[in-house]
């Protein structure tokens, strides 16, 4: 059965090391900052630098350009195992918790 793209599942989640496998900033590692399940994009710390215009919102407050993350697609990304670098997850249950673990070497990640 596929999923619609609102209810999709996804296996990178907030807080996780990973590693940009595509696109323009290809190679760069980061750390996930927030996940977006609807657009299906994430915001990884470090990466996809732009400049945005910023107004200012108080009287003590700083207007004028900043540089901020922008979100990039989740199939960009890849977990990053400690051992291995970037794989693949699964799900196994421990004891009867579910846990992720890395595809190449077993350890949870």
């Amino acid at each position: 059965m596929r999923k619609t793209k609102n209810n999709a599942t996804y296996r990178v989640k907030k807080n996780d090391d990973v590693k940009v496998m595509a696109g323009k900033e290809k190679g760069k590692n980061g750390r996930v900052l927030f996940v977006d399940q609807s657009k299906g994009r994430v915001l990884v710390a470090g990466v996809n630098m732009v400049k945005k215009a910023v107004r200012k919102k108080q009287q003590n407050d700083r207007g004028g350009i900043i540089e901020m993350e922008a979100p990039i697609h989740v199939s960009n990304v890849m977990v990053v195992c400690k051992k291995c670098g970037p794989v693949r997850t699964g799900y196994r249950y421990d004891n009867e918790k579910k846990i992720r673990f890395c595809k190449k070497c077993g350890e949870a990640v």
